[in-house]
């Protein structure tokens, strides 16, 4: 995703590393969208986000895997990033406190709010990978994965 080099992709890329909130948009099991604010990382080439243990979303993704994930635009309808994706809870992925680069990205907000990624993923203990499917950046623009 966004490997082509352009100036797009580029942008698109930045943004994912610098930006610290999105919003994840599941479906219930009886199909009704239900869109959220999350914490992120790029890992690889899946979005990484360590989802409440006792969130409904949790049971939405296993009966539904689609998912759609977009940053804020800036302030007046431009700078638009939206993934649509596949999502799924992966066991396989190092805790919280063990994701060096999450704990990094957030230090400041752990620390504030949780104190320690330990005590944090004592309530966002499950891992649950994006794995994209398309984008659209700025004004429609497709960008493949």
């Amino acid at each position: 995703m966004f490997d082509t080099g352009s100036a797009k992709d580029r942008h698109a890329l930045a943004r994912l590393g610098a930006e610290r909130v999105a919003w994840l948009t599941s479906v219930t099991p009886d199909g009704q969208p239900q869109t959220f604010p999350i914490w992120f990382i790029l890992d690889g080439g899946d979005l990484l986000v360590y989802s409440d243990n006792r969130a409904k979303r949790n049971e939405n993704l296993i009966a539904n895997a689609r998912v759609s994930f977009h940053l804020a635009d800036d302030g007046s309808g431009g700078d638009i990033l939206v993934i649509e994706g596949t999502a799924r809870i992966d066991p396989a992925t190092p805790t919280l406190p063990d994701h060096a680069a999450y704990c990094a990205k957030y230090a400041d907000w752990i620390a504030a709010g949780f104190e320690t990624p330990a005590k944090m993923a004592e309530r966002y203990s499950v891992p649950v990978r994006i794995t994209p499917v398309r984008a659209r950046v700025s004004g429609g623009s497709e960008a493949a994965s």
